[in-house]
C-alpha cells in the first residue's frame, strides 16, 4: 500500500467526482493538486480562505461545481462564509483541507497547535460533514462528499500532511542571473542596517526568518501564523507610540489576504509608519504559487488607500536610498520592493531558538519603554521621521 496518492490520481479522481473549478490559497501540502490544476487552466488563486470559498460558492451558484484547496490554518477564514452565506442558502461546496498541528501539535510549528486540535471540533460545532483522507479510502471520502452535496451541504475533505505526492516538474526555461536585481536577502539585510530603536513587525513566512537570519533583535517582532495581519499589527503599535518608528515588513501574498487594512492604514495618519511590501509575486515559502500582485499598480494602489508618500524600487542601486527615503519621511510610508523569488534561500524560524510567547516578552519589554533604545530623544526623532519624503529619482511619488 502507497504511503500516499500521487497529485495525478488524485486530481483524476476529483475531475471524476465533477470538479469543474478549483480555488484557495496555496499550501506546500497541496503543491502537486495545486500546480496540475493550475497548468489545466482550471484555477483561480484567491487573497484568502474566505474569499476562496465565496468565489465556489458563485461558482456553485452559476452550475458549475467548484472545489477550495487550503490549510485548516486558514480555517478562521473561512468560517464566516462557511456559516452565514453556504449553511443558510445550502451551497454545497468540496473543501480540500491539509491538516496542520494535527494529530500532533508536538511534530508541528507552534503556531499550528491550536488550530490542529480544534478544527473537527470547529466542523462538528456547525454540523458540517467532514472526512479524513486516506490513500485507500479517496474513493470512499468522495461518496460521502457527493451524499453531503445532495443534501445541499459542504464537505471537508481533511488531508494529513504528506497524504499527496508532488506534480511533475514543468519544462523551465531556467533562472535568469540575478545580477542588480533584489532579492529578499538583499532587501532585508539592508533594512536591518538601517534599523536603529524602530518597532518591526515581520510577516510569516520567509521574511521573518530572513530578519531573524540577518539581525536578532529584541525590537523585532517575528510573526509566526496570522498571514496577513502583520499590517494590522504594526498600525496598532504606531498609534500606541505615536513618538516612536514602526516599520511593517510584509510580502505581497500577505497585505494582499487583508487588503483593507492598508485603507485602515491610510485613514490613521500615523506619521511614524512605514509599510515596506517585498512583492516576489508569489507564495514562496508553500512552492512558489504566483500570486495575483502582477495586476497591481503600487502607486495608484498605495495613494487610493491614503499612504502619504508611496516608494517603489526593483534594483539594487536604488535600494539603500530608496529605504533612507522611507524611514525618515513622514507616514504612513508605501515602500514597495520587487524581488527576484529565491526559495532555495530557507533560514530556522525564530522560534527555533526561543519560544512564541518569549518572542512577545521580549519585545512587549522594549515597545513599552519610554525612551528610545539608542538613547535618543523621541521628539527629535519624531521631527526627523516627518521631513517630507525625497524628490527625484522617478521612484519615490508623494
Amino acid at each position: 500500500m502507497s504511503r500516499h496518492i500521487t497529485a495525478a490520481e488524485f486530481v483524476d479522481a476529483l475531475r471524476v467526482h465533477g470538479v469543474q473549478n478549483v480555488t484557495g490559497v496555496p499550501c506546500g501540502h497541496l503543491a502537486g493538486p495545486w500546480a496540475l490544476f493550475d497548468r489545466a487552466g482550471e484555477l483561480t488563486p484567491a487573497a484568502s480562505e474566505g474569499t476562496a470559498l465565496a468565489i465556489a460558492a458563485g461558482w456553485e451558484l452559476g452550475g458549475r461545481m467548484s472545489a477550495v484547496l487550503c490549510q485548516n490554518s486558514g480555517l478562521g477564514n473561512l468560517l464566516n462564509p462557511l456559516a452565514s452565506l453556504l449553511l443558510p442558502y445550502r451551497i454545497p461546496v468540496l473543501i480540500i483541507m491539509t491538516m496542520r498541528g494535527w494529530p500532533d501539535p508536538g511534530d508541528d510549528e507552534p503556531q499550528h497547535a491550536a488550530m490542529g486540535t480544534s478544527t473537527t471540533g470547529m466542523l462538528e460545532a456547525l454540523d458540517v460533514p467532514y472526512a479524513f483522507l486516506a490513500p485507500e479510502k479517496l474513493q470512499e471520502a468522495l461518496v460521502h462528499a457527493a451524499d453531503a452535496r445532495a443534501q445541499g451541504r459542504p464537505f471537508f475533505l481533511l488531508v494529513p500532511r504528506e497524504s499527496i505526492g508532488k506534480a511533475a516538474e514543468a519544462p523551465s526555461a531556467g533562472v535568469p542571473p540575478v545580477g542588480e536585481r533584489l532579492t529578499r536577502a538583499r532587501v532585508v539585510s539592508a533594512l536591518m542596517t538601517q534599523l536603529t530603536d524602530e518597532l518591526l513587525v515581520t510577516t510569516t513566512g520567509s521574511l521573518s526568518r530572513q530578519a531573524h537570519h540577518e539581525r536578532d533583535r529584541p525590537g523585532t517582532f517575528y510573526m509566526q501564523g496570522s498571514m496577513g495581519h502583520a499590517s494590522a499589527i504594526g498600525t496598532g503599535l504606531a498609534m500606541a507610540h505615536p513618538d516612536r518608528g514602526t516599520v511593517i515588513l510584509d510580502g505581497d501574498g500577505a497585505f494582499l489576504m487583508h487588503l483593507g487594512t492598508g485603507s485602515t492604514i491610510g485613514a490613521s495618519g500615523a506619521r511614524n509608519l512605514v509599510h515596506i511590501i517585498v512583492d516576489n509575486g508569489c507564495y514562496e515559502s508553500t512552492g512558489c504559487q504566483a500570486s495575483t500582485s502582477r495586476c497591481l499598480d503600487w502607486p495608484s494602489l498605495g495613494h487610493g488607500l491614503g499612504y502619504r508618500s508611496v516608494v517603489t524600487c526593483d534594483s539594487e542601486p536604488g535600494l539603500a536610498g530608496n529605504l533612507r527615503t522611507a524611514l525618515t519621511a513622514e507616514g504612513p510610508v508605501l515602500l514597495v520592493l520587487t524581488v527576484v523569488p529565491t526559495p532555495d534561500e530557507v533560514h530556522p524560524r525564530a522560534s527555533a531558538s526561543r519560544s512564541l510567547s518569549d518572542i512577545a516578552e521580549r519585545f512587549r519589554a522594549v515597545a513599552t519603554q519610554t525612551t528610545t533604545s539608542a538613547g535618543t530623544d523621541p521628539t527629535a526623532a519624531m521631527e526627523t521621521r516627518a521631513r517630507p519624503a525625497l524628490r527625484g529619482g522617478g521612484r519615490s511619488s508623494p
